[in-house]
């Protein structure tokens, strides 16, 4: 509020404003988009393996995304229509709530693609081994520790989110974790191309190669569209705390709603990536939609 007032002072650069109706639609997409695909995974029991749960924590980090902007929506249209003031108790309490939710869907995200992309390194390189490395167990204990990790620290940050030694390490962290997951795929492409001869020689086996690769190059596209997302308002957190009197960045902040409106896209791609590159998804869904009819 106090960057957008100071904004029309110094730049020429209008505010974009995304229609209600338009966040609506998209956040209650992402948000049944996502709950079809955690019912899928509980329905089906072939899909009970660590992959599919590390798949259902993104989900429900998306899921978690689309609620945090739908709330704000209401929590702005009441206080326009003077059920809600800006600066009241209760308001502010309720704006810690969704910041925190917010901190936790992006925090939850980065984690989950982190646990997606170690298990399909394991599944790449340690294909003989890798039931006994991530068995159900020790991937449900990883999932706790992730949203116990996650949900503590989006509580710190949505109470001390004022403090510059707050948001610099919550900024940090996001290109910080992209850029070791980004190590990880190099690193694990650049070793399965060195093994692809090796592994040629043996038909049973690349197959097996064939589908795990698969898998690397369906986790690429979820970290392409991640970062296409979520690092324009990633971004926006950056300039507004460091820069908020600089007309460019003024300017850049004026299109706020569309990088809201970008995360929310966000978690209705993933889903579709998932029934696409997925057969068993795919069937589960088939099913699904056949039993209701």
């Amino acid at each position: 509020e106090n960057i957008s007032d100071f904004s029309l002072n110094t730049t020429d650069c209008t505010q974009v404003v995304v229609p209600e109706e338009v966040f609506f639609t998209v956040a209650a997409a992402g948000i049944l988009e996502n709950l079809l695909i955690l019912i899928a995974v509980v329905r089906n029991k072939n899909l009970h393996l660590p992959m599919y749960f590390f798949i259902c924590s993104l989900a429900i980090s998306d899921m978690l995304g689309s609620l945090y902007k739908t709330l704000e929506n209401i929590f702005i249209i009441l206080c326009k229509m003077g059920y809600l003031t800006r600066h009241g108790d209760f308001e502010k309490k309720l704006d810690d709530a969704m910041d925190s939710m917010f901190i936790l869907s992006l925090l939850g995200s980065i984690f989950s693609l982190l646990a997606i992309a170690a298990d399909r390194y394991i599944t790449i390189f340690y294909a003989l081994r890798y039931h006994n490395i991530m068995t159900l167990r020790r991937a449900l204990v990883i999932l706790a520790i992730i949203w116990a990790f996650c949900a503590g620290s989006s509580i710190a940050i949505a109470l001390f989110s004022y403090e510059a030694a707050t948001v610099i390490p919550f900024t940090i962290l996001f290109p910080l974790m992209m850029f070791f997951i980004l190590c990880l795929y190099v690193h694990m492409f650049l070793l399965a191309r060195s093994h692809a001869k090796k592994i040629a020689s043996l038909p049973s086996s690349t197959i097996h190669h064939r589908t795990n690769m698969k898998g690397a190059i369906t986790l690429t596209i979820f970290l392409g569209v991640f970062l296409c997302c979520w690092a324009p308002f990633v971004l926006h957190i950056l300039l507004a705390r460091f820069c908020p009197h600089n007309p460019y960045c003024a300017c850049y902040m004026s299109i706020f709603h569309v990088n809201g409106t970008l995360i929310m896209c966000n978690a209705i791609i993933n889903p579709m990536i998932f029934a696409f590159r997925s057969p068993e998804l795919r069937s589960t869904f088939k099913k699904m939609f056949h039993c209701s009819r």
